[in-house]
């Protein structure tokens, strides 16, 4: 337990980093308003609070901020590597699950070991008597999209709503849950189920590295690829492109690869599916984008920063074991003189951090020159939605599908300040870089708006029917008929 006088300083900790490092904080809220919101946040610490506890008051402020990067990270327990033996030869209780999440409801839509089984399409009412819609109202205030955004939390509160759960309960071996399907209601219990021989050793053979996962990016987490290439018509007039994380690994193998039998095919047609897809290196982004560009491109705006001090203080000696400590002290001085060299003072008198990708930026030798489509959803995220304002500002696709979750005019991200608050001990990170694709800003305050707009229901999900593909196909064939006619 910390004492209040204690957590009140790591609230005032909180914010002069906040100020001290954030290139864009008052974007979506005055601060006047922010001001009050932490000063009130401290009038309702008036007893101990674990560090946990603490977390579930204080990040629902910083979510007020609306930078879908800016979070507290989770206080976790530290397990013994007996612990994490034990837990690792187990199956997870509630991980075993796909979810969909409306509102204050959460259903299970898919039971691949048919655990009790439960059906696609039933509401998961209760855990342990505890109301379900009771942690989603609570958890939803933990989580902040870019700006005015609605369509990021159903995707992402259904990813982390355990996450926030097991946080503030614990890992549990059972729980007692109530169930709705079909207006019957049902009490089962889950219990924590031990990984056989076989399963185990299917774990090992998953981690293993073949030229194929590398190129397309395996997850043994997931068992799925990040990025997967393939035709989607008999004579490949169609190409189609899944891209779950803009990973950066092989990606520039990957890219090259499949643009190559998009030639090869002479594809008249393109689609790239970056639904729920959260994000990740700017670089992966530019590599896709000068496969698109029919001319010299300039993917984002200069990136600004608070000061020309602020990429000096990362923690660049966090997390470090005493080996890597004098590691990272012997190479110090050539990442501080790289960090130095990176930033420049522009004739605004604001401070700038060289990237490569607000630079210009050579089409291909490869760049598709045919139709585009790129499916988005609430779940395009950070670098999806920057690729995805760009591509539209520049007429060069037509958008299918949801708004993105992130913002249109761009975000805060680029690297981080690593804070620890000094007496709860709980992290966080603030990105540093404000980063903007290069277009002329809507300040909609909201995600990319698709050209198409097309929602999924949980059914279609159900029944595995892509709606939003299903347009696409739809549309190319009335293209292609068109060009029979003609």
């Amino acid at each position: 337990m910390i004492s209040p006088e204690k957590l009140r300083e790591d609230v005032d900790f909180a914010y002069r980093k906040l100020q001290e490092m954030h290139p864009n904080l008052n974007w979506y809220i005055s601060k006047q308003e922010l001001d009050f919101k932490f000063d009130s946040l401290k009038t309702t610490i008036n007893k101990p609070l674990t560090s946990t506890q603490f977390y579930f008051k204080l990040q629902p402020v910083i979510a007020k901020i609306r930078e879908g990067h800016l979070s507290l990270k989770i206080p976790a327990k530290r397990f013994s590597k007996k612990e994490i033996k034990a837990l690792k030869n187990k199956k997870g209780l509630f991980g075993r699950f796909e979810y969909h999440v409306e509102d204050d409801h959460l259903y299970f839509i898919e039971n691949k070991d048919s655990i009790q089984n439960i059906k696609p399409g039933t509401e998961l009412l209760s855990i342990n008597g505890v109301p379900v819609s009771d942690y989603l109202k609570k958890y939803r205030q933990l989580i902040s999209s870019d700006g005015y955004n609605t369509t990021f939390y159903p995707y992402y509160l259904k990813d982390v709503f355990f996450n926030f759960f097991v946080a503030e309960k614990g890992i549990m071996d059972s729980a007692k849950i109530e169930t709705l399907y079909n207006d019957e209601r049902q009490i089962l219990t889950l219990k924590r189920e031990s990984k056989n021989k076989t399963e185990i050793e299917k774990d090992k053979a998953e981690k293993k590295r073949t030229p194929e996962k590398k190129l397309n990016d395996y997850v043994a987490a997931t068992s799925s690829y990040n990025r997967n290439f393939k035709f989607l018509d008999k004579d490949s007039t169609i190409a189609y492109m899944k891209i779950k994380s803009f990973s950066r690994t092989f990606s520039n193998k990957f890219y090259k690869e499949s643009f190559e039998k998009i030639k090869n095919a002479e594809s008249s047609y393109l689609i790239i599916d970056i639904r729920e897809n959260y994000g990740g290196s700017l670089y992966e982004i530019n590599q896709l984008y000068s496969y698109l560009a029919p001319e010299p491109f300039v993917l984002i705006k200069p990136s600004k920063l608070v000061s020309r001090l602020t990429p000096l203080k990362t923690n660049y000696f966090r997390k470090s074991n005493p080996l890597e400590y004098t590691y990272k002290s012997l190479a110090y001085p050539g990442y501080f003189l790289y960090q130095a060299l990176n930033v420049y003072k522009g004739k605004d008198g604001i401070a700038y951090y060289k990237m490569k990708e607000n630079k210009a930026t050579k089409p291909k030798e490869n760049a598709f020159k045919g139709k585009v489509y790129v499916l988005i959803n609430g779940g395009s995220f950070s670098a999806s939605s920057i690729i995805s304002s760009k591509l539209k500002f520049d007429k060069r696709v037509t958008l299918v599908g949801e708004e993105t979750g992130g913002a249109n005019d761009g975000t805060v991200a680029g690297f981080y300040s690593y804070q620890k608050l000094p007496n709860s001990q709980i992290d966080l990170p603030i990105g540093v870089l404000l980063v903007q694709p290069n277009i002329t800003f809507g300040n909609t305050q909201k995600g990319v708006v698709p050209d198409v707009e097309i929602d999924e229901s949980m059914q279609d999900i159900i029944d595995k029917k892509d709606v939003q593909l299903d347009w696409v196909k739809s549309d190319i064939q009335k293209l292609k008929d068109n060009k029979t006619q003609n």
